[in-house]
């Protein structure tokens, strides 16, 4: 075998690995989302299940800084940037959650996806980046499809759901654009340890505020809440590693997928036609917004 073959399998073996891990990520995500969602049935206050996804996400994410960089990676010297960039995700991690319980699974992951709509737009207004006219006419074909999943029509929709689920959805692109300033100077590892710990002290500081005692059940979900989340995490942390953007960021529509089969099995919820083909323009958006990123990145 020739080393340009050799080099070529490896890189196929990698990017396989790559595509694995970030549809392990998305059953990760999807669960998460499902398990917020009964736990909030429940009645355990969103700032509650905030403090759980966040301090038992401890648990696998400081056993990953551990095996790989060392604690030494939790130095920081952008504290105001880590705390920029936790404001604005937690915004955006509270109104998901909350989405997420109001909502059918299948549609509040569908509207979540319109999050790279925002942050090809905010990329353009904060980081001055320049977006051509193929990426803003997929933004606007993206935000079509939002429209055919919530058909606004007061009448038939959940209008405080809706709500909740684009600003999430705006929270999440809002935190990306942070990640990208400040991660010219800090690493993943810090990034998300910092972020966490900022989730836990948000969800503690909200105890004095109204907590309920769970009972054993939904204690063990919310449990599990933290260690799924904190896992997936971990796998959309490998999977760039072993993989370029480019060839993973597309699977993560997957988890409409798995989101679709928890919402049915658990709770009967058939998805809308209208969900499905709104979320299929979002995901085609999403997927050439991708692509004509990765093309200009490339040509730099």
């Amino acid at each position: 075998m020739s080393l340009s073959s050799t080099a070529d399998h490896s890189a196929l073996q990698r990017n396989g690995v790559g595509i694995a891990l970030r549809v392990c990520a998305m059953v990760c995500m999807a669960s998460l989302s499902a398990l917020v969602k009964w736990c909030s049935g429940k009645g355990v206050p969103v700032l509650e299940v905030i403090f759980f996804r966040n301090a038992f996400a401890f648990i696998p994410v400081m056993i990953y800084v551990a095996r790989t960089s060392g604690f030494g990676v939790l130095k920081t010297q952008r504290p105001l940037g880590h705390l920029a960039r936790s404001t604005v995700g937690l915004i955006g991690m509270v109104c998901g959650f909350m989405a997420v319980a109001r909502l059918p699974l299948t549609l509040s992951t569908s509207i979540a996806f319109s999050s790279p709509l925002f942050m090809t737009a905010l990329s353009a207004l904060i980081l001055k980046e320049p977006v051509g006219v193929h990426r803003w006419a997929a933004v606007g074909v993206g935000f079509v499809g939002v429209l055919i999943m919530v058909h606004p029509d007061p009448a038939h929709m959940a209008v405080v759901g809706t709500v909740l689920a684009l600003v999430g959805a705006l929270g999440a692109a809002g935190a990306m654009i942070a990640i990208r300033e400040i991660g010219r100077t800090e690493q993943g590892p810090t990034i998300v340890f910092y972020f966490t710990l900022a989730g836990a002290v948000l969800g503690l500081a909200s105890a004095p505020f109204g907590w309920v005692m769970p009972d054993p059940t939904t204690l063990a979900l919310l449990i599990g809440a933290g260690l799924i989340g904190g896992t997936g995490q971990l796998f959309l942390t490998e999977a760039l590693r072993r993989a370029p953007v480019a060839v993973v960021a597309p699977f993560d529509y997957t988890q409409l997928v798995w989101a679709s089969l928890i919402g049915f099995f658990v709770w009967g919820e058939t998805p809308q036609p209208l969900t499905l083909v709104g979320a299929l323009v979002v995901a085609g958006s999403g997927v050439y917004i991708l692509l004509r990123e990765t093309r200009g990145l490339r040509r730099g």
